[in-house]
């Protein structure tokens, strides 16, 4: 029933009480190594194998070489042997690098990347304490600040190389670290919503890896331990994050005293993990309401944080960005954030299959998250701003990098695998990537699609299917939400009723060597916010373009008008890019802010996309998103 003590009104039961039938048997479960056949399946399998070409295969390449590879990893490794700490996170960034390099090993599986990860795995375990610890917190600061957090990071690393080698060796040894946990948590009478910091919800993040484990050893004192954080998260000590799900995600409590302490309850990057955790446990479980939780807080952080360039928050924290994203905002849109956003919409996608969620990521992804990467891949900004300069974030912790850097390649290595996904079914086509694809049909067979395309520099994609034998199944294709003018065609042959926003589903009987090819609307966008002064910004597919100072024009916060067409849009002019370090450009009509009487004739200025813009990390290329329109009072 509900009380002040529980809000959801869900059956709290003691630790010991819990359980659910588990099912010891393997079943598919993506590239998982489960042994729990889930409560609810997902529609989406990821790919078998993907390669990408064009500029994103780049960008894959590039982070592979550069900060995949190029990481010290002994000195990701090191503070576990010390064990001396008190309050920093050095024990994050092995997991969240290691957890990247198996996504990126995953997409291309080298020898190379492969011996690093064996030896990664191997130098980790050496540090494991008899009763099972892993950390680098001093005997008497455990479950403090960082620690559990850091737990947590390590869960994810050793289940994802379980996944990936079947090596029993990491499976017991996250068991051990969880079964110390457990055991710590209950020595000491230690609420764990009460331990470190963000109204635990940083600590009880660590419900993702511990659902996780549950599902790969079928030991349900882990689902206890699941249902018990889930439950002390409704708790008047906790972040309720069900019971809150209807409150905007910026205003569930009043504003700290310590910003970064304890009663911080709008932490982005915390609360969406502990999210994504959430929805393993509905896995598990089926229970409608963690879904649900998840969902409402998705679409509030979607309706009222994420801004055009697909990414939010100021000095870490939801704030209600949205509506203030053509200001000057402190610490913008964290690479953290950024990365984890793309994952709980990649959970959400997988989990439903539903469109809103490809389009989420995608204009993140060649917004937000390529534009806070360096062009070689070597490292990631820690805030991506809408106007100004991007800048390198500073060292962290004395490991030599810090939280965005380890986490940018976290969300960049999403996407291979979730371009094309296998469902019940059929195929469904989230994205559009120039590059070869592999998934499975329903019949048992290897499906080979082809994506031959530039975009999003044009809206012109074709898949080239191959198949051993012919099959009937359901090719889907998502049509973007602003796509309003769209064509899809089999053969040459038109597919009626293609709507924005909503997959295209096509039952055929499909052999080797059919074509299927779509047409999106990469007319430029006018958006507008605000009022007096109003703000317009152009976007161009799911591009968002930008001024920026290497393009000439008046200054990047001068105050001119784009020329707008009877039909609302903007006339785009392609210009080369070759040589210029900016991958797209665009010559526009636009009309500079005059003083003077008489006609004011519009004047082409260059446009580049945002990913690009600033990515010299200096003044030289000051740029800017939103732009100001003059107050007009016969308009106004």
């Amino acid at each position: 029933m509900q009380t002040p003590e529980n809000p959801t009104g869900m059956r709290l039961f003691p630790l010991s009480l819990i359980a659910l039938a588990g099912w010891l048997i393997a079943v598919p479960h993506g590239l998982a190594q489960v042994v729990v056949k889930p409560a609810v399946a997902d529609q989406l399998q990821p790919a078998q194998s993907a390669r990408l070409t064009g500029f994103v295969g780049d960008r894959l390449d590039a982070s592979y070489q550069h900060r995949i590879l190029a990481q010290n990893v002994d000195r990701l490794v090191a503070p576990f042997r010390d064990r001396t700490e008190t309050r920093c996170w050095q024990s994050e960034f092995w997991g969240k690098w290691f957890t990247s390099a198996v996504l990126a090993y995953r997409y291309r599986p080298e020898p190379q990347l492969k011996n690093v990860l064996d030896k990664a795995v191997a130098d980790l375990l050496a540090t494991q304490t008899p009763d099972g610890y892993i950390g680098n917190y001093a005997d008497t600061s455990h479950l403090q600040q960082w620690d559990i957090w850091g737990r947590k990071y390590c869960l994810l690393g050793l289940l994802a190389y379980y996944d990936l080698t079947n090596d029993k060796r990491s499976l017991n040894a996250a068991s051990k670290v969880t079964d110390h946990l457990i055991n710590e948590l209950s020595a000491r009478k230690a609420l764990l919503v009460k331990q470190g910091n963000h109204r635990g919800m940083a600590a009880t993040s660590v419900l993702e890896p511990v659902c996780l484990l549950y599902s790969r050893t079928a030991d349900k004192r882990y689902l206890a331990f699941a249902e018990t954080i889930v439950q002390q998260w409704e708790s008047p000590e906790g972040p309720q994050l069900i019971a809150k799900a209807d409150v905007d995600v910026a205003n569930r409590f009043p504003k700290p005293k310590n910003w970064f302490g304890w009663e911080q309850g709008q932490k982005a990057y915390e609360m969406m993990s502990c999210y994504e955790g959430l929805l393993e446990l509905y896995r598990l479980t089926g229970k409608p309401a963690y879904k649900a939780a998840v969902e409402k807080t998705w679409q509030n952080i979607r309706d009222t944080e994420i801004n055009l360039a697909g990414s939010g928050s100021s000095v870490e924290c939801w704030f209600g960005g949205k509506a203030l994203q053509t200001l000057s905002i402190n610490h913008y849109q964290e690479t953290c954030v950024t990365a984890t956003w793309i994952k709980l919409s990649q959970q959400l996608l997988r989990l439903t299959g539903d469109a809103r969620y490809a389009d989420a990521i995608e204009q993140t992804y060649y917004n937000a998250l390529l534009g806070s990467m360096k062009a070689d891949g070597s490292d990631w900004t820690k805030y991506t701003p809408l106007s100004g300069q991007r800048l390198e974030g500073g060292e962290q912790c004395g490991m030599g990098l810090n939280c965005c850097v380890a986490s940018g390649p976290r969300g960049l290595f999403t996407l291979p695998q979730t371009v094309v996904m296998s469902r019940a079914d059929g195929v469904q086509v989230n994205f559009y990537a120039e590059g070869t694809y592999l998934a499975n049909t329903p019949g048992g067979q290897s499906v080979s699609l082809r994506q031959q395309t530039d975009y999003p520099v044009s809206g012109q994609s074709t898949l080239h299917l191959s198949l051993p034998k012919t099959e009937s199944f359901t090719v889907r294709v998502r049509i973007p939400a602003w796509s309003v003018q769209s064509t899809v065609t089999v053969n040459g042959q038109a597919v009626p009723t293609v709507v924005a926003g909503e997959y295209v589903a096509i039952k055929r009987t499909w052999q080797t060597g059919d074509q299927l090819s779509l047409t999106l609307d990469m007319r430029g966008r006018v958006v507008r916010l605000g009022d007096m002064p109003q703000h317009l910004a152009i976007v161009r597919g799911p591009v968002v373009l930008t001024r920026d100072a290497r393009l000439g024009g008046p200054s990047v916060d001068e105050t001119i008008s784009p020329v707008v067409g009877q039909d609302g849009y903007v006339e785009l002019k392609p210009v080369s890019a070759a040589k210029t370090g900016l991958w797209m450009q665009f010559d526009a009509l636009f009309r500079l802010e005059s003083h003077k009487e008489g006609d004011n004739k519009p004047v082409p200025l260059r446009l580049c996309d945002y990913a690009s813009a600033g990515n010299t990390l200096d003044d030289q290329s000051r740029f800017r998103v939103w732009l100001t329109q003059p107050i007009d009072p016969r308009l106004n």
